[in-house]
């Protein structure tokens, strides 16, 4: 399964470098948290919701 963030971040256009810079982290932060090996804290998945223009459900909730 693709992740959520990827695919969103695709639709909006940005490179993982860009969505990093937008939320204040490294381009390797933004990888890890695309294949689901990183536990990315609350402000940050904000952060990128914010940048994606996307909520909470939509690119981190696990159903």
């Amino acid at each position: 399964m693709v992740n959520p963030v990827k695919i969103a971040r695709i639709q909006a256009g940005l490179t993982q470098q860009q969505l990093a810079d937008q939320t204040g982290v490294t381009r390797q932060t933004i990888s890890l948290i695309e294949k689901g090996s990183y536990n990315p804290s609350l402000k940050l998945c904000l952060d990128i919701c914010h940048a994606l223009n996307r909520t909470l459900d939509e690119l981190f909730w696990v159903g």
